[in-house]
């Protein structure tokens, strides 16, 4: 992705340091970051400096190469680096891809991770644009692009792909609560592709679907059970029932290296949980242009902050991989990935 004239990648190695786009700053500022250390890497994950689980993939591969630069035990690097995200499989596929005992070894690996990864999100972006026609309005949820995917995205991928192909796409980007991943981050990538779109509260997708003015829903996955169930950002199980009950096609769209076939049904994804005061406070900036974090629930309430839902294969029309699209099925998947 170009960004004031440069091409970059969320994530990358830069002479034993991880560089990375600072995600917590964007639309209000775009840096580069740096992390030194296995520390400076877990606490980039966890605090969403880095996130999107086919990037955080990526970013565990260079964090486990990093550490094993350093002389740091190994062992111990995984099992933090592991534990930083508990939902996203891709955070693990990523370490156990690269995880050995000769430094060289690693890096090369988590290279070869990271390239590997891009060249499935193009490919999924190309076999999914299919699904678009000249003008389809598409409603997307949380961020699924560039940031999120290394290079190209997941569903924004397909998006991207149809832009591309002069097809015009119409995109409603549903502003992802508690984080807004989509208002800061997807609406930030739709304007730098030239994509039109709109965003939307995450509750008002029901009603444009009921008055037909959503084509297609198409979101990404951190994790895909065996069976087609899939676990996604928070408010992605409420889109799906609502394109259900309005004869809307909803589709994943995930490399496979986000189906975890060690997980038999989305009853067997953990779910993450956040830190409530990610609900009970918003940011943003002030008129002054400075980043401000305030409160905007009483001062007496708690809050609960599931980061992720799972929806049910039967609510899922295909899944878009770098392979092409495939049902929800153990049976489809279990070939699919064969």
């Amino acid at each position: 992705m170009r960004v004031n004239g440069e091409q970059y990648r969320a994530v990358w190695w830069d002479n034993g340091v991880v560089k990375y786009v600072d995600q917590r700053l964007i639309p209000y500022r775009f840096e580069v970051a740096e992390a030194r250390t296995l520390d400076e890497v877990a606490d980039a994950i966890v605090t969403m400096g880095v996130r999107g689980a086919p990037t955080i993939g990526v970013m565990a591969a260079y964090g486990l190469a990093l550490a094993a630069e350093r002389g740091d035990n190994l062992a111990n690097a995984y099992k933090v680096l592991a534990e930083t995200r508990p939902t996203a499989v891709n955070l693990k596929v990523g370490l156990d891809r690269v995880m050995g005992d000769d430094a060289e070894q690693i890096l090369a690996a988590a290279k070869e991770f990271d390239e590997s990864e891009v060249a499935a999100a193009e490919a999924i972006g190309e076999h999914g644009s299919k699904l678009i026609s000249s003008g389809t309005r598409v409603l997307t949820h949380c961020n699924t692009g560039w940031l999120a995917a290394q290079d190209w995205g997941t569903a924004a991928s397909v998006i991207f792909k149809a832009q591309r192909a002069d097809k015009s796409p119409f995109v409603f980007v549903s502003e992802t609560r508690p984080r807004l991943q989509g208002s800061r981050l997807t609406a930030w990538e739709m304007t730098n592709e030239g994509v039109d779109h709109v965003v939307i509260a995450d509750g008002s997708s029901a009603m444009l679907m009921s008055r037909g003015e959503i084509d297609l829903v198409i979101t990404g996955a951190d994790r895909i059970a065996a069976n087609g169930d899939t676990a996604n950002k928070i408010g992605t199980y409420a889109h799906a029932l609502a394109a259900k009950a309005h004869g809307v096609p909803f589709y994943i769209a995930a490399p496979k290296s986000t189906i975890d076939l060690g997980t038999p049904t989305g009853r067997d994804i953990e779910i993450e949980e956040r830190d409530e005061n990610e609900v009970l406070s918003v940011r943003g900036v002030d008129e002054s242009g400075n980043l401000q974090t305030i409160r905007i629930a009483s001062s007496g309430s708690g809050a609960r902050n599931l980061a992720f839902d799972v929806t049910p294969a039967e609510l899922i029309a295909g899944i878009i991989t770098e392979s092409g699209i495939v049902e929800p099925s153990v049976k489809a998947i279990s070939a699919h990935l064969a």
